[in-house]
């Protein structure tokens, strides 16, 4: 039992670094969630492909879906949950009403610190609007 301040030191050194991370989250607030800008265009649609909630965490999922239908199967069209029909494109359907890149994806795309591989292939601004 010679080594029992070591065990403890230890221990403690242990529980320290195990809490850390959680102790840190309490102490220190993330930043807010940046505001997009919506075009005119947008506005006026107040309606996009899908509900806003269900575009805001799942966007990308719904464009490898469409990359995927129209890449493997030919199929252009897609109908939303309201039957409401669209064509399956980033630069002709999504970036027709959000075509502020700079003020739209990118805010948000830079406070989640993600980088979409999107803009290898599509246009910024294909209409040249805003």
């Amino acid at each position: 039992m010679k080594d029992k301040k070591w065990i403890v030191l230890g221990l403690v050194v242990f529980f320290g670094l195990l809490l850390f991370p959680l102790a840190w989250n309490m102490l220190v607030k993330a930043a807010p969630a940046p505001e997009v800008v919506l075009t005119k265009k947008a506005k006026a649609a107040k309606q996009c492909v899908m509900p806003k909630e269900y575009m805001t965490s799942e966007h990308m999922q719904l464009l490898d879906l469409w990359r995927h239908s129209v890449v493997r199967n030919a199929k252009r069209e897609y109908v939303n949950p309201e039957g409401k029909k669209f064509d399956m494109s980033l630069s002709n359907t999504c970036l027709d009403c959000h075509s502020n890149k700079e003020q739209f994806c990118d805010r948000c795309h830079n406070y989640a610190s993600v980088r979409p591989y999107c803009w290898d292939c599509h246009i910024d601004n294909p209409k040249g609007e805003e």
